[in-house]
């Protein structure tokens, strides 16, 4: 339920999210960014088995000039023309990605370790923060790319725009007005090779008392709720 979700998250715990049996039918492990340690990477890596990324509001990635990763094909397309073709969606469930860039914080090693990861997801969550709380943050100054984490930049009216993981996820933030930052990890089956089924991702949730919540569920206490998007 929705009210469970919120709670947990106001708690930093995680969240099972799906999305849409429209979209890409999946289930991401949710956890909110400034509550990332070492455990929670290696839970997301372990019992996930997606990617790792952190979704950020869109205002705060113009503020730091973070741009989509696709505008980065396009512009250095100019130089590498293979990039232009590469930069060309055509995904069945969408338009286009919300990835940008991916980054280490610098004071990681590696930064492909679990504390290494979650110290990075961290200081994403610090960087939403500081911004929104009109406090100056130099992001190149943090951060160095390429790196381990990827960055997913929401579109500016989350879920009146897109419905994907990353405003969803930023939507649910809101919702349970916290840092609106927040790692997310696809849910991968083994044995299938696809996709957790929704049905296998309520199980787990139920093995580990973890609130499930779908995009349906978000996207209505969301709009319901009367917000926006986040502003700066």
């Amino acid at each position: 339920m929705i009210e469970e979700a919120v709670r947990a998250f106001r708690k930093g715990k995680p969240v099972l999210l799906y999305d849409f049996e429209s979209r890409e039918g999946e289930t991401d492990i949710a956890i909110p960014a400034l509550a990332v340690e070492a455990e929670d990477v290696a839970f997301m890596r372990r019992d996930g088995g997606g990617l790792i990324c952190v979704s950020i509001p869109f205002e705060v990635a113009e503020f730091f000039g973070l741009p989509f990763m696709h505008e980065i094909l396009e512009h250095s397309s100019i130089r590498f023309p293979l990039l232009k073709d590469l930069s060309h969606y055509d995904i069945k469930y969408d338009s286009r990605s919300s990835f940008s860039l991916w980054v280490n914080h610098r004071d990681t090693f590696t930064g492909i370790t679990d504390i290494d990861r979650s110290l990075t997801i961290r200081n994403l969550g610090r960087a939403v923060s500081s911004v929104l709380n009109g406090e100056e943050f130099d992001f190149g100054a943090e951060f160095r790319s390429p790196g381990h984490v990827a960055v997913l930049k929401a579109s500016a009216n989350l879920v009146y725009e897109r419905v994907g993981q990353t405003e969803l996820s930023m939507a649910l933030a809101e919702l349970a007005e916290i840092t609106p930052a927040v790692a997310i990890c696809e849910m991968l089956d083994e044995k299938t090779g696809k996709a957790l089924s929704k049905e296998k991702a309520l199980e787990f949730a139920k093995e580990r008392d973890i609130p499930f919540v779908t995009g349906e569920e978000v996207v209505k206490a969301y709009k319901e709720s009367g917000l926006i998007k986040v502003k700066i």
